[in-house]
């Protein structure tokens, strides 16, 4: 399975907050940056996480992201299914039919492999993904050098 671009940016992005010290503030533009994302796509990703209650978003001076307590407290299997939706991975009634859906076990195959999945995930919070050696490396994330 694959997840969606928006949900890896999404991940990431709720890990590096999760590691922001006390007193910083991270923009969206700062964390699209670090993350080598299009500023315009990490907009949507943050919009989506503070729709979700993962992200507190605040504008002007000392403004910034601030991953909330409901966040980092998060299951990674809730927040990945959330952002991913509920589709499956094949597209067995799509334009045309698939002619074996009648009779095909490879459809619910696909579903218990794509259930077992998030609930792999279930246990996992944001938080269990920072420890060390992922923690400092997110800290040590910043914006790419301009050639």
């Amino acid at each position: 399975m694959r997840l969606k671009k928006s949900t890896d940016l999404a991940l990431r992005t709720v890990m590096r907050l999760a590691v922001t010290k006390q007193n910083e503030s991270l923009t969206t533009r700062e964390v699209a940056e670090a993350m080598a994302a299009p500023y315009a796509h990490m907009v949507k990703v943050v919009a989506r996480l503070q729709h979700l209650g993962v992200v507190e978003a605040r504008r002007g001076r000392g403004g910034g992201l601030e991953l909330t307590a409901f966040g980092l407290r998060s299951s990674v299997g809730w927040l990945v299914r959330t952002l991913e939706g509920e589709e499956e991975v094949v597209d067995c009634d799509g334009d045309p039919p698939c002619p074996l859906r009648g009779a095909c076990l490879l459809r619910r195959a696909l579903r218990e492999a794509q259930q077992a999945f998030y609930a792999s995930l279930e246990t996992l919070t944001v938080e269990d993904l920072v420890g060390s050696p992922t923690g400092p490396v997110l800290v040590g994330l910043t914006a790419r050098p301009q050639d």
